[in-house]
């Protein structure tokens, strides 16, 4: 079993940052392709960003400029740095990670999600 957790979510004023980290346990064997998605109400989960094992990373074009993901292949984590925030940015925040476990077993994961709230 692998469980992905996220930390870090919490209510900033618009111009802020957060910080969002996501970790993953269990029994894993390799992390590749993690990412972070977000959903609003009343809208459709969306990809905000991804990386690689190799570090290469994709930004939504509502990410760049702002968002800076990274992991940490050691420790099998993740972490979403956001910046100069907007109102639009209000969501709920899951990671996502495509992990092959100790079994052979490949399967992607998510976590529960973190709530991001930027409002004045």
């Amino acid at each position: 079993q692998v469980q992905l957790v996220e930390f870090g979510g919490g209510l900033v004023q618009p111009g802020g940052s957060l910080r969002l980290s996501c970790a993953a346990s269990g029994s894993i064997f390799k992390i590749y392709n993690m990412r972070w998605y977000r959903q609003a109400p009343g809208a459709q989960r969306e990809l905000v960003a991804s990386i690689i094992d190799d570090g290469t990373t994709h930004y939504a074009d509502s990410a760049k400029g702002r968002f800076t993901i990274s992991r940490d292949n050691a420790k099998n984590t993740m972490v979403l740095q956001m910046n100069t925030l907007k109102p639009e940015d209000t969501a709920v925040y899951y990671c996502s990670a495509d992990v092959m476990t100790m079994l052979a077993l490949r399967n992607n994961y998510w976590g529960q999600g973190t709530q991001v709230t930027v409002s004045s």
